[in-house]
Order: structure tokens, then sequence, then C-alpha cells
């Protein structure tokens, strides 16, 4: 019996993981008995036996032996002078059964039916990885850096499956070459073409909750609960923990001895600075611990709105802020709330005040940024300080130190 060389076929089944032995006959099955109907129009009669172990298959015709001339369904029944040419001792009433050569559906219905066969195959295999993956979303996974492209990065995993890392899911610091292993977790799975596409993610949320519940035992035993995680990429995170054991200081569990836990998450995201804060149901208590590492003095709360007026001491207020008020921005992430800052005066007399970027066209952005670093983003916050404190605080020169005050004198005495 032929095999048509169907073992390469086979074989490809045997290679692809997870694709059951009764998946892959019922393919092969279907395969040749759409062949069978192509050729006899039915494929009611004929019995399709798959050997997987071999990598061949058999297809066995069945008809009943009829009177000669009694012929009705020619696909059913054989007339006895026929049959007794295939076997001699046949009778009548007995069902006959034959082997049916694969050669004689002819050489193009069998290359169709191999391609066929190959497509069953390759499909198998996709709807295979699709689920595998599928069933992976936010599980945090190792894989081998093949392709490094200007959008995306090409990755293999331990099958040798391709998964895409694009620009927009890694971290600005990071940089890969070919051969690395790196850790990301399965953001989607996208479907381009029919072909299931793997998309990893180094900037999601879910990587930093995967890492911390591999660093922290307590995590992954459910005993502290990871409540929300806010991020700005490579620069800073907020994480909200809460623990369900009273023994148990859930900041303290994540942080480890002298940062021990937390150190090794940070050089996985390029040193990105990660705020663990105890989880509140005091809006007013969990917006306060949102803003660390700055300290506030008082809070003026709209539930209602969603809006909190936060005053802090003049050194405080960069740190609430941040750099490029990326530590407001995650605050606000995190509690749901608009922050707005305000600095603590409590010189009534002083009256109004002016923010320092009103004076963008006067003062170049570097300098308000500068001041800004020490606390000092209005006008009357830089002129409380003399010249001499603000040459020490600062990287500015005597000389700007004195336009810059001279300017915003100017302003106030006009007002």
């Amino acid at each position: 019996m032929a095999s048509i060389n169907l073992i390469e076929a086979f074989q490809e089944f045997k290679d692809a993981e997870n694709i059951d032995r009764p998946t892959m006959m019922k393919v092969v099955e279907d395969v040749f008995k759409t062949l069978l109907r192509k050729k006899y129009g039915s494929d009611e009669n004929f019995d399709v036996i798959v050997n997987a172990e071999k990598g061949d298959l058999e297809i066995i015709r069945r008809r009943m032996i009829v009177e000669d001339g009694q012929v009705e369904d020619p696909l059913a029944q054989i007339a006895y002078t026929d049959a007794v040419k295939i076997e001699p001792d046949f009778e009548v009433g007995e069902e006959l059964y034959q082997e049916i050569d694969l050669y004689d559906f002819g050489r193009r219905a069998i290359l169709a039916a191999k391609q066929t066969l190959a497509s069953r195959i390759s499909d198998l295999k996709k709807n295979v990885l699709a689920k595998k993956y599928g069933d992976r979303i936010g599980d945090i996974i190792s894989a081998e850096v093949y392709q490094v492209w200007k959008k995306e990065i090409l990755l293999l995993d331990e099958e040798g499956n391709e998964l895409i890392l694009p620009k927009s899911e890694q971290i600005p610091q990071d940089y890969f070459k070919k051969g690395e292993n790196i850790r990301a977790v399965v953001k989607k799975v996208d479907m381009k073409n029919n072909s299931p596409v793997i998309i990893l993610s180094r900037t999601s949320p879910d990587f930093l909750a995967k890492l911390l519940e591999i660093e922290v035992p307590e995590i992954f035993d459910g005993l502290i609960v990871i409540k929300k995680i806010v991020r700005d990429p490579g620069e800073r995170a907020k994480v909200a923990v809460e623990s369900y054991d009273d023994r148990i200081d859930p900041v303290g569990a994540c942080v480890g001895m002298k940062g021990s836990r937390i150190h090794g998450i940070v050089r996985e995201l390029k040193n990105e600075n990660i705020d663990v804060i105890n989880w509140t149901s005091n809006t007013q208590l969990l917006i306060q611990r949102s803003l660390t590492p700055a300290k506030i003095t008082s809070m003026e709360l709209d539930q209602e709105g969603h809006h909190a007026n936060v005053y802090l001491k003049p050194d405080q207020v960069s740190l609430a802020i941040g750099r490029r008020g990326v530590n407001i921005k995650l605050a606000c992430e995190l509690t749901g709330y608009e922050i707005d800052v305000y600095r603590d005066s409590e010189d009534e007399e002083e009256g109004f005040d002016i923010d320092l970027d009103e004076f963008s066209d006067e003062i170049d952005a570097w300098v308000i940024d500068e001041l800004k670093r020490i606390g000092c983003d209005t006008g009357r916050s830089v002129l409380k300080l003399t010249a001499e404190e603000l040459e020490r605080r600062t990287d500015l020169e005597k000389e700007t130190i004195a336009e810059v005050r001279k300017v915003l004198q100017e302003e106030f005495e006009k007002e």
C-alpha cells in the first residue's frame, strides 16, 4: 500500500505539541473522505484507517455481494462474478472488503490531498499557539532576542515560537542585543492574516505586579494583595498594597530588609523608582500617601468632584510634583482624584502670587526648571529666598539670579 509520502505530514503532527491524537486522526480522515466524495460521489461505504505511528493510512471499501444483474447501488453492492475475480471463494450475501490503492485517485488528487493536509496541520498549530498564549495573558515569560528592528523586537520562546515586543511596550532605557534573554508579560494575542501574533510588554503594570509576586512570597501566597499599580515606565511607579494578616507589614515585606526585595525589580525596570504605599479606603490618607516622598501640611477635599487641593511647605512642592510632573500625575492615577498642589503660606499679607511659568517669555525655561527643582514655582517663593541662598541651592550664576529677581520684583511692583 503506497503511503504517498505521508510520513512527513504525520511527522508535522508529532512535532506540533498539544495536538492530541484524536484531533490528528480526525483531520486526516476528513481530508481523505473529501477525496473519496470527489471520486465516488459518496464516502458512506468507505473506512479510512489512520496509522499515526507508521505514518500511513488504509482506505477500505465495503460492498455487499449480490446476484449478477441485481446491482442497484454500485457503491454499496458488487455483482457475484466481479467479486470472485477478487477472491474466488466469495459467496452471494457476504460483505466484501477491498483495499483502495491511493494511486487510483490520480496524481493531481493526491497532491491536492497533501496540500490540504499540510494546510490543516498549519491551522491546528496556529490554534494551539493562540490558545496557549491566550491562556497566559498577564503571565511573565522569558524569551530570547532573535532580531532587533526599529519599531519592534522579535523573540523566540523555548519552543521556537515567534513573539513580538513592540517599541511602545519597551521601557525607554531598554537596550537589547541578539541572543539575549529578556523577561516580559504576555499582553495580548492578535490575529493577523489568520495567524496569531503574540504581543509582549515590559511597560504594563502587570509586569511589575508579576515581578513583585516572584520576589515577595507573601504576595504569591495571597497574604499581601496588590490593590493598584501605576507606572511611568523607567521613571517612577507607585504600588498600593494591603495585608490580610495584621502581623505582616505589607510595605516592609515588599521592600525587604535594606531594600533587598525591591532592588532586583528596580534593576530589571532600568532604575525605575518604586514607591510602595499602604492601601486605605480613607481617601484623604490615600492621597497623602500617594504623594510620597512629599509631606503635606493640609488638604481640601471635594469628594463629589473627585478633586483635592493639597498644601505643602515650599521645600516639599517640587517633591510632590516630581521631575516632569511624574509624581503628581501618578498620584492622580492611583487615587482617581485630580490633585492641585499649592504652597502653604502663613503670611496672609502676601496677597496674590504669580506662577513662574507666566514669566517664560522673560526667563529661560531651564532657569525656571532649576528654580522649581528647589520648590520655587511662584514669583514670591523665589523672592522669599535671598540671592545668596538661591546661589547655594541652585546651579545658577549670580548674574542670572539677579536678573530673575529683578524681573519678578518689577512685576509685583506693577501690580
